[in-house]
């Protein structure tokens, strides 16, 4: 048996791999921390309707790369603190400021 069979991309972990979700940075008042909304489409038992739903998560910003508005790719990873358990993956689209 060869090494290079048994080898994990950064990834994934012995459970599988990461949750990946996309959202909206809307604070980034926090060192080395930015809060992202994360919103969903549900649709209502009775009427149908689509009604939008949104969680805030606190995710790791290393580089504290992040600004306002910045929509960001973020990944589920171990706990960093007690409401932090997600990190920055990329910055998806970067936020256009109010001078511009």
């Amino acid at each position: 048996m060869s090494d290079e069979n048994t080898q994990v991309s950064a990834d994934a972990t012995a459970s599988g791999p990461s949750r990946r979700t996309i959202g909206r940075v809307v604070s980034n008042k926090m060192n080395q921390t930015v809060t992202v909304s994360v919103e969903r489409l549900v649709k209502h038992p009775v009427y149908g309707k689509y009604i939008r739903r949104s969680k805030k998560l606190l995710a790791h910003d290393a580089d504290n790369a992040c600004k306002e508005g910045d929509i960001v790719s973020i990944a589920e990873c171990r706990p960093i603190s007690k409401r932090k358990s997600w990190r920055v993956v990329e910055v998806v689209e970067s936020a256009q400021s109010a001078t511009d």
